[in-house]
């Protein structure tokens, strides 16, 4: 188990390439194990570890966090959200730009990201700062 949460750190805390007015993931998931890796070690052992059980986890035990860990952790988790957000706007804001340029489906937008990406002729601004902030650009 602890061998796992080792894994799950290190994932968290890998780079991300992507540049967006959003914090990335990994960005967001790096602060979380640099600040509070030790806590979550200690005091969520056992905790799925999805963004919601360990939000939750941390908020249980603000007793025992340390003062970085403590005024880090929220934002950390506000930032993916944003950012999960974001990825779903971009359905909305790119609905002309996947049907019309891209031959795609706005049901299965995942699908039509690497033309939205590759095709900057044609794209709107909205919909090109919708893909920048959703962090695929």
């Amino acid at each position: 188990m602890v061998r796992g949460i080792a894994l799950i750190l290190l994932t968290l805390g890998m780079p991300s390439l992507a540049a967006a007015e959003t914090r990335s993931f990994g960005d967001s998931l790096g602060l979380l194990a640099k600040s509070c890796g030790a806590e979550i070690v200690a005091n969520c052992r056992g905790v799925n570890p999805d963004s919601t059980r360990l939000k939750e986890c941390l908020s249980r035990n603000r007793d025992v966090l340390s003062p970085q860990c403590a005024s880090d952790y929220l934002g950390a988790f506000d930032a993916i959200q944003k950012r999960v957000a974001a990825r779903v706007t971009v359905a909305n804001a790119c609905q002309r730009e996947i049907v019309k340029v891209c031959g795609g489906s706005t049901k299965e937008t995942s699908k039509s990201v690497p033309c939205l990406v590759s095709t900057p002729k044609g794209i709107s601004n909205n919909c090109l700062k919708a893909v920048d902030d959703a962090g695929y650009r």
